[in-house]
């Protein structure tokens, strides 16, 4: 006995795909009929069937509407980039132009500071850049880009723009080197006021260098000004040094006036009352010279008419000669 198949799905689908896609063509062919009908009737019909029919459209133009949209803000986001970026290298120039601002003004402000420094109308200066340590034989030293071509001599005082730094120590053509108050090669007499007590700041390699040889020190006290005496002629007196302290070993000793972390200018002050310093074998007197002998030549040399007791005016071959021959 043969079995019956039951009617699927897809039995029903096939001619109802049919049913549509032949509808479909028929209201295709009415329309295209419809549009083909010239008549005033079916014109006007046309017309309210636009009207009513494409504004509802908008919904199917949505998706092309939004991806214009998506397109345009795209083009807006990388030109916002391109802007973001650009500002981002005008801000690091920006931030290079600042830095080199403050650098300009800190300079000028080291320049200023000297310019503040009162000095002895006598002294005239030399301003010079501080340029890297080479190396030297001192602990406690920076070059200078001043020398022999700037008239720069040894022993020299240089100071910034608050106090004394140290002194010349090295002159080369172009370059001069200034040994620290701080190093332990530096010795500079001083003079503590309002005491007046004589001292001599001796350098340690530290930041506050002891006061050595003082007079009398129960006369001075953490707080007291100090400045160079001038003894000796090293430097010139009244050059600020800084002030008293009382250190943690209970020595006195001097915090500097002077900034040591930001040695950018300093100047060199000339002093033309010290000695010059010049070679030691200069100083020594030459020896005397003696005449030289005369040559040999086997003939007596004439007698001195002074040592001949009055008869320097008798001549050899005089006419009274020749008559006492006669």
């Amino acid at each position: 006995m043969a079995k019956t198949r039951s009617a699927g799905p897809e039995d029903y689908a096939r001619p109802l795909r049919r049913l549509l896609v032949g509808l479909l063509v028929l209201l295709l062919l009415a329309i295209f009929l419809l549009w083909r009908i010239d008549s005033p009737r079916v014109e006007r019909f046309r017309a309210a069937l636009v009207d009513r029919v494409v504004p509802s459209f908008d919904w199917a133009l949505l998706p092309v509407t939004k991806a214009a949209a998506m397109i345009d803000e795209f083009q807006s986001y990388a030109s916002l980039y391109e802007q973001n970026q650009e500002l981002r290298r005008e801000l690091q120039q920006m931030k290079a132009w600042r830095e080199a601002a403050l650098q300009l003004e800190q300079k000028n402000a080291r320049l200023l500071d000297l310019n503040r420094v009162r000095l002895d109308p006598k002294l005239t200066h030399v301003t010079g850049v501080v340029l890297a340590d080479s190396g030297s034989p001192f602990r406690q030293s920076v070059l200078l880009n001043v020398g022999a071509r700037d008239g720069i001599r040894d022993g020299w005082a240089a100071m910034d723009g608050i106090g004394l730094v140290g002194r010349i120590s090295g002159v080369g053509e172009r370059t001069s080197r200034v040994i620290l108050l701080t190093d332990s090669n530096s010795r500079v007499p001083v003079t503590v006021q309002p005491s007046g007590q004589k001292a001599l700041l001796a350098g340690d390699n530290s930041s506050l260098p002891p006061l050595e040889f003082l007079e009398d020190a129960d006369l001075v006290r953490p707080g007291d000004s100090v400045v160079t005496s001038g003894d000796g002629g090293m430097l010139p007196a009244g050059l600020p040094v800084g002030q008293v302290a009382m250190g943690t070993d209970r020595r006195l000793r001097v915090i500097l006036g002077a900034d040591y972390e930001r040695l950018e200018f300093l100047r060199v002050l000339r002093s033309h009352d010290l000695q010059p310093i010049t070679d030691p074998g200069a100083l020594i007197a030459p020896p005397p010279t003696l005449p030289e002998p005369e040559a040999e030549t086997g003939e007596t040399p004439a007698p001195d008419p002074s040592a001949q007791g009055g008869t320097g005016d008798v001549t050899e071959g005089s006419p009274g000669v020749e008559a006492g021959d006669g």
